[in-house]
């Protein structure tokens, strides 16, 4: 029998996660997988001596990561076992900066980004002399986005220095970037679900709101769209340039209508995708585990 460990956090329990991870093992049971849904505290290791405290029997074939434990990932894969997606990757996305680091190194187009000095929770952000500096970079509006995030919710608008102080102020010490604000996307981007090297769907998300963000999560709308040849080939090489398997690339509209990379998701949901667009993700996903784990078989 085949099988195979879905890995998730155990603190997470929305409908939303149960969903996609419904989607998922339905997807591995037509390719007679057994996909078990494992909470990340059911994994718990002796990171010293790379063993579960808890006796697991048999060993999967992989594991779907859909978590952003990096050291339990880490753990794993130290233990011999082959995650979909890989720590390296799930941690370059986890982190914004990062991301953009990595982006930058591969010459994709992005907004310009600046990253916060690190704060300490005793310090706080206590001197906001950076805060200018970026600004007199970056211009107004400018987005301040706390560096681990989804769905929108850690991402902030500010119209001018003194909104741009205080939401810094009110994040206290949390690691941040602050960046230029395209405003020819403002409001409306694209989600590019990437599998495998492959553009699998896309789809156009806007805001109806006025709200500059354009999540669905946050009241926006969205659209299949038909991607052309230097959108595609900007969302693949941005999936390539950080290693991943599988991946949610969020693109924006430049002035003239280029690409530009905003975000990269890890474990990007899905299920939204499949109603706008008619494309199931999950099904993506094992197809590509099928082929990677068993070609052989």
């Amino acid at each position: 029998m085949r099988k195979g460990w879905l890995v998730v956090n155990s603190f997470t329990n929305w409908d939303k996660f149960k969903e996609l991870y419904s989607m998922l093992c339905d997807a591995a049971r037509l390719h007679s997988i057994n996909l078990k849904v494992k909470p990340s505290y059911t994994l718990l290791c002796d990171i010293t001596r790379g063993s579960f405290i808890i006796e697991q029997g048999e060993k999967p074939d992989f594991i779907i990561f859909w978590d952003k434990d990096i050291i339990l990932a880490k753990a794993l894969e130290q233990m011999g076992f082959r995650l979909f997606n890989s720590a390296e990757a799930i941690e370059l996305c986890d982190d914004k900066a990062l991301t953009h680091l990595k982006l930058s190194k591969a010459g994709i187009r992005q907004p310009k980004t600046v990253s916060a000095p690190k704060a300490y929770p005793s310090t706080k952000y206590n001197d906001l002399s950076f805060v200018r500096l970026a600004a007199e970079e970056l211009g107004f509006p400018l987005i301040i986005k706390e560096r681990s995030g989804s769905f929108g919710f850690q991402v902030h608008l500010a119209n001018n220095l003194s909104e741009a102080e205080e939401i810094v102020k009110s994040l206290e010490w949390k690691p941040l970037i602050l960046q230029e604000m395209i405003k020819s996307s403002r409001g409306r981007d694209i989600r590019i679900n990437v599998v495998d090297g492959k553009v699998e769907s896309a789809m156009l998300r806007y805001s109806t709101n006025g709200d500059f963000r354009s999540n669905l999560t946050l009241g926006g709308k969205a659209e299949k769209y038909d991607l052309n040849k230097e959108q595609k080939k900007a969302a693949l090489d941005a999936v390539k340039s950080l290693g991943l398997d599988f991946a949610g690339v969020d693109m924006l509209f430049g002035e003239s209508g280029e690409p530009i990379i905003c975000e990269v998701n890890s474990n990007a949901h899905f299920k939204t995708t499949l109603q706008y667009t008619g494309v199931n993700i999950a099904e993506k996903i094992i197809e590509m585990i099928v082929i990677r784990i068993y070609a052989h078989d």
